[in-house]
């Protein structure tokens, strides 16, 4: 039976109620007087985004705000509760295809611009510590994990992806901290209003950093993802990942290396097996330059559908902001790239260039420049330019498609 992705965060919080009236009555200070002394927060982003995709004629032009409202409140009997509420609309500009079958009049007529008009209720949950080393989390939430490859926000779109479900996080042993999560219900950044929105899942996702000493730490992690709604996105992935640095005269070379392997689960419609590998180094001087050089795998197959695959990520982040394979393609993808960053004054520059090939196969897929600049305009204000450049090669199923963002961010 489908689960009722509104009711399951209020059926969370219900059943935390009663150890929260337990704690009051055992002496601490009242939940009323926590409701109202906790603190209240608004950002509004607003962001520009044009997309030049040559399968499709006309070029996206989109102008969107997202208004964020969150309260947290004061603690009582080391419980504490946190709300946040999204509004997207559009400012002037509307020509795009927000995507997930949000704008069907617009499917095919103009770029994906993921960012359709709607309210959310991003977040709502209780929070309990029984120590310093124990933290519960009950109702809907944002989980990022390490670098979001895995399990992340999509904090890049303007509705957040975020879940509804229990999380622990504790400290208890020594050096490592250990995160496990249960989640029902995925709520995806297409809304409520369509069934590409929200994904009745079981997922079970453990994560456990430890702390090998100062610079190095390793985290092995299993994710077991059962999507009854989309059972290709069924998979169980098991991984860690190295991180940590050396000292190299007046800078700094900090290392990734991570590998995972995955296969089918639960319903999924194929049964495959797919490895994974991340190899990244980025050495920084003390004048502000970083240079760095990467290689991230994603195991393909000659049969369709076996690629590794990372449903619940920030997808964005990783294989080019240009978005072009948010999708993994069956032959898989090797991504071989270079990132150069400088601090120049109040504005953070970034550039990074993507060579993309077959995993399995002899394809190359074509390469792509992305290049951004940031910086605050004050405590409260802050910009960002940012551009991607893909250009597919010959004989592939990819078309060159440039993107390019203007944003502006304010919180109060």
């Amino acid at each position: 039976m489908k689960r009722n992705p509104v009711l399951l965060p209020g059926l969370l919080l219900a059943m935390a109620m009663p150890l929260a009236v337990i704690a009051e009555e055992e002496g601490d200070a009242g939940m009323a007087t926590a409701l109202t002394s906790g603190t209240a927060t608004i950002g509004v982003r607003a962001r520009y985004e044009t997309v030049d995709d040559e399968a499709i004629d006309d070029d996206a032009q989109a102008t969107t705000a997202r208004l964020r409202f969150n309260y947290r409140t004061g603690h009582w009997g080391g419980w504490s509760a946190f709300g946040e509420f999204d509004h997207v609309f559009n400012v002037f500009l509307n020509d795009y295809n927000s995507g997930g079958g949000t704008s069907p009049g617009k499917a095919g007529q103009y770029p994906v611009v993921a960012d359709p008009n709607g309210s959310d209720l991003n977040q709502l949950y209780l929070d309990f510590s029984s120590s310093p080393d124990w933290k519960w989390r009950f109702g809907r939430q944002r989980i990022l994990l390490d670098n979001q490859r895995y399990v992340g926000g999509v904090g890049w779109r303007q509705n957040e992806q975020t879940y509804d479900g229990f999380s622990l996080t504790t400290t208890a042993a020594r050096k490592s901290t250990v995160f496990y999560s249960y989640i029902a219900n995925v709520r995806r950044i297409f809304g409520q209003s369509v069934s590409a929105g929200s994904n009745d899942v079981d997922i079970h996702l453990l994560n456990a950093q430890v702390k090998l000493n100062d610079q190095w730490s390793i985290t092995p992690y299993v994710y077991y993802i059962d999507n009854e709604d989309v059972t290709a996105f069924s998979t169980s992935t098991f991984g860690a990942r190295v991180t940590g640095g050396i000292a190299v005269g007046d800078g700094k070379i900090a290392f990734l290396g991570e590998f995972a392997t995955q296969s089918d689960a639960a319903d999924a419609p194929v049964n495959f097996d797919a490895d994974y590998t991340h190899l990244n180094a980025l050495w920084s001087a003390e004048g502000g330059l970083s240079l760095g050089i990467g290689f991230e795998s994603l195991g393909g197959s000659t049969d369709p559908g076996e690629a590794f695959r990372t449903p619940l990520a920030t997808l964005h982040a990783f294989n080019g902001w240009a978005d072009k394979f948010l999708a993994t393609p069956d032959a898989g993808l090797d991504d071989t790239y270079f990132t150069v960053k400088y601090k120049a004054g109040k504005w953070n520059l970034t550039g990074v260039y993507h060579d993309f090939t077959a995993e399995t196969g002899s394809s190359d897929f074509g390469k792509e420049l992305d290049i951004s600049a940031g910086r605050k305009l004050s405590d409260h204000y802050g910009l960002l330019l940012k551009g991607a450049f893909f250009s597919a090669d010959s004989g592939v199923a990819l078309t060159d498609t440039d993107k390019f963002w203007i944003m502006l961010t304010a919180s109060y």
